[in-house]
Formats: structure tokens, sequence, C-alpha cells
């Protein structure tokens, strides 16, 4: 795990030159990549979604692609077209940005139901079928999607089948005031994002993802972790709660954290760290009886269920 681990953390202080001071959002993203999911930022303009995405997408060598969502975007204008040849006299496919290793949807809640449900095959399929013939992505590919909670005039939530695609759900929030004068400080003459290189290789993308799978979690963990998504289905304030889909995104996050971590096991504490970015767009919130935010309903579930100690029965 000694050499993985440092694997991850080069790619972390990577990231780290461009967006500075947001080190839960850069392990997340990371964390995201290793259990081969995709990624919705939900945060006001201007502090550091797109960066992130393509500081990401740099860092691992990999082919970064933006579409900008708006509601005339056509679901080709995504997957591709079929385009007539008349030399040939074939229909020849012209792939479209999704036929890459980083995809940004920026905006992706001001794209019409129709197109945003193009992304559906390509983030749970890594695959686009268009005129009968399906044609593969590539193996290491990942959406990062943003959105605006704040406007919503002329937007489309996203349904909930989309919203479960995503592994997870993270905030940028504003920099401290020391951490926004170093920010400011690093553009006078140019953004950082212009001198980042590649630290590793789609190659080793692929190495770290299989180790995920080789992380110990101990029955203990898995059962806390089950009896927390449970939770969320019985809880008052919770009108719909997470499904199966959710205890498997919180148990391969937990173990990306722990691959984060520099460890070879999986601690309660870890699945605590990832629960809620996993958890809080799965849930559907009873807004009669409770006005607060997933988040918070989350966070109070976490001291409720009961997490396994030292010496359980495993």
């Amino acid at each position: 795990m000694g050499a993985l681990a440092n694997d991850v953390s080069t790619l972390y202080r990577n990231i780290s030159q461009v967006i500075v001071g947001k080190q839960e959002p850069i392990a997340n993203a990371i964390i995201t990549l290793l259990c081969d999911g995709h990624l919705l930022i939900e945060d006001v303009p201007g502090v550091g979604k797109t960066m992130l995405a393509r500081a990401l997408a740099r860092s691992i060598d990999g082919e970064f692609k933006r579409i900008q969502c708006t509601p005339d975007l056509l679901p080709t204008d995504i997957t591709g077209v079929s385009v007539y040849n008349q030399n040939s006299g074939e229909f020849n496919f012209v792939r479209g940005p999704a036929f890459t290793n980083v995809l940004l949807a920026d905006e992706i809640n001001r794209s019409t139901p129709r197109t945003q449900s193009a992304l559906l095959e390509c983030m749970a399929e890594k695959q686009i079928s268009i005129d009968g013939t399906t044609y593969p992505m590539a193996e290491v590919f990942m959406v990062i999607a943003t959105q605006n909670p704040i406007e919503f005039h002329g937007t489309f939530p996203l349904p909930e089948a989309q919203l479960d695609r995503f592994f997870m759900k993270i905030q940028m929030g504003y920099p401290a005031t020391d951490k926004e004068l170093e920010i400011v400080q690093m553009q006078k003459d140019r953004h950082p994002i212009e001198a980042l290189k590649p630290v590793l290789s789609i190659a080793q993308i692929r190495q770290l993802r299989a180790s995920v799978a080789r992380v110990t979690i101990k029955p203990s963990v898995v059962r806390y972790i089950v009896s927390l998504v449970g939770a969320t289905r019985e809880h008052p304030d919770i009108e719909l709660g997470a499904s199966p889909r959710g205890s498997i995104a919180l148990m391969k996050a937990s173990r990306a954290m722990a691959l984060v971590s520099g460890r070879d096991y999986v601690t309660p504490h870890m699945v605590k760290q990832v629960a809620i970015p996993v958890l809080n767009h799965r849930l559907i919130l009873n807004r009669r009886r409770d006005n607060r935010g997933a988040d918070e309903v989350i966070r109070n579930l976490l001291g409720e269920v009961p997490a396994p100690v030292e010496g359980d029965d495993e």
C-alpha cells in the first residue's frame, strides 16, 4: 500500500497547486475517480468548480472536454451524431465530447431532461448507442457536473434516477481570507493551471482503482454501513431514503478513503468522513416535517447509529 498511497498523495499535492485550501473537495474528487464514479458539484459561481475538473484531468494526463449546458443543447451535442458521407454513400459517426476521460457538464440543470438523460447510458454503462450501434467509451471516464444552488430560473432539476448516478455530491465553499489572498497572489501573472503537469498516467489510475477493492473492510464495518443507510429509510424527516446502491457506494468510498489515508483497512471513522457526500443527494426530505438540509440529517444519523468498536465480533 505504501507505493499506492504515495501515488495518491502525489496526485493530491498536484491538484492543490491550483485548488488552494480545499482539502476535502480535492480528496472527495480523488475518491470518486478511484471508485470509477461521477461527481456533482453544487455551489455558487467562481469558487473553483471548473478548475477542479481541469486540474484533475491534467494531473492524470487525461483528455478533458467541457460542455456548457443550455436549454437548446441536444443529446447529440454530447454523444455525437451520424453524418452522411456523399463520397462513400455511408453514414459516419462523429464522436461527441463524451468520448473523453474527464467530461465537465457545466450547469447541468440548465439542459432539458431529454439531454440530461443522454448522459445516463454514458455514466452507467460507459457506452453510447447510436442508430443501433454501440460505441465503447474510455475505460477511465468521469463526469464532473456543476449546478448553481441559488439560481433556479430556467433550470430543470435533476430527477432522482440521474442524481443516483453520481457517486458524490460536494460543495466547494468560499475560501478563508488567508487562502483567498494566496489565490489572488498566485494569479497576478498567470493562472497556475497553465503550468500544471501530469503526475500519474491512465494506467496508474487503473492500478489504483484495482487496489481499492483489495482494501480490507471487516464484517462489522459493512454491517455499520448497511445500518446507516437503512436508517435513512426509517427517519421521520426523510421521505425517500438511500437505495442499496447507496450502501455499495458508501462501502467503495470508505475503501478509497482508506487508500487516500495510507491505510489498507477501513475504520468506522472513514465511513463517517465520506457518508455525507455519498448520501446527501440520494435522499428526499419530508419538507412538511423538517426544513433541515440533507447534510444535517445525515450528520444526526451518524451520531445516532452505533458504530462498531475495537473488539466487536467480526
